[in-house]
């Protein structure tokens, strides 16, 4: 028996996808629980229609509205030994859960997932995508590389057997993102196991706007430091270049003083411009932009996150 857990707010757009998927993804041994966040579209009545035909749906309120919160009320609430989390902007392939089931006992971890593919409904979410998961882009972790297979730090919203939360306890409430990662470095702090496996298949769906963008790699920074504070073995190099980054732009008039302090900054662009020119998607320039997004964004969370660190 594997549970589902799928936070929800407003998703009426992808929320018949994932009842669709549900209904025809194997083993027939599963349930799906739609935990919403107080939806004001057609969320809530279509996940209820689909209710009422399927017991193996359920429906749950979510009244705190946040993620974590969503996936601890899943966890209480589901009847599943293995607990496995799916995003609504998300497309799976049909043998998703099966993949997951196989590859628990074969490797006799503790988490296991599959790594961020893309998928792109337009030239821009392709640009973002291609941005957030190249290495220039978020460092190079394990979790963006579609041919690694191992142990790993992270894996894409994953799946858990259900008897680890009795050591690891339920996920953080106070952090609106980034719950996933303080969670796995918990574990893997505890000795739990995660494992990532590329026939784990599944396709995010980025964000369409450079705002949107902007605000989500904002938050990943905002709340990271709180991750960071709370398990110290998380910490990588990856989390604090952004930041030194921010650091250097705001130095920048010292460049009237002394020119040189300009080479790091034309150095920055001179490697976008060359991944840019070799990018094959449709408006490779926008990278031009969305890199700095990311970095300036998540920097920038990141150094507020210092002062926010421990506070809700």
């Amino acid at each position: 028996m594997i549970s589902i857990i799928c936070p929800a707010f407003n998703e009426e757009k992808y929320i018949r996808n994932v009842l669709t998927f549900f209904n025809e993804s194997k083993p027939p041994e599963k349930e799906l629980l739609i935990i919403d966040g107080g939806s004001t579209d057609g969320t809530r009545g279509i996940a209820a229609e689909w209710e009422k035909k399927d017991s193996s749906i359920r429906l749950i309120d979510n009244p705190n509205r946040t993620v974590p919160f969503a996936l601890n009320l899943g966890i209480q609430n589901s009847r599943g030994e293995i607990i496995a989390r799916i995003d609504a902007h998300t497309i799976y392939s049909l043998d998703y859960f099966e993949k997951i089931i196989e590859t628990f006992e074969r490797t006799g971890a503790d988490i296991v997932g599959g790594p961020t593919r893309i998928h792109s409904e337009n030239a821009m979410q392709e640009a973002i995508g291609f941005a957030m998961s190249h290495p220039f882009g978020i460092g190079g972790s394990k979790v963006h590389d579609e041919n690694f297979e191992g142990y790993a730090d992270h894996v894409t919203f994953g799946a858990w057997k259900k008897e680890i939360f009795k050591d690891t306890g339920l996920f953080d409430e106070k952090l609106k993102r980034n719950q996933d990662d303080e969670f796995h470095y918990r574990a893997k702090s505890l000795g739990k196991k995660i494992y990532l496996n590329p026939e784990i298949k599944l396709w995010y769906i980025p964000r369409g706007s450079i705002p949107k963008f902007f605000i989500q790699y904002f938050q990943f920074g905002l709340y990271k430091p709180m991750v960071l504070k709370k398990i110290k073995s998380g910490i990588r190099l990856r989390h604090i270049i952004p930041s030194l980054f921010v650091i250097y732009l705001l130095s920048l008039p010292l460049s009237f003083i002394q020119p040189y302090w300009m080479i790091p900054l034309a150095l920055y662009f001179m490697i976008i411009m060359f991944i840019s020119f070799t990018a094959k998607i449709k408006i490779p320039f926008m990278l031009i932009v969305l890199f700095p997004v990311i970095h300036i964004a998540y920097g920038t969370g990141f150094l507020l996150g210092l002062f926010k660190s421990g506070k809700v």
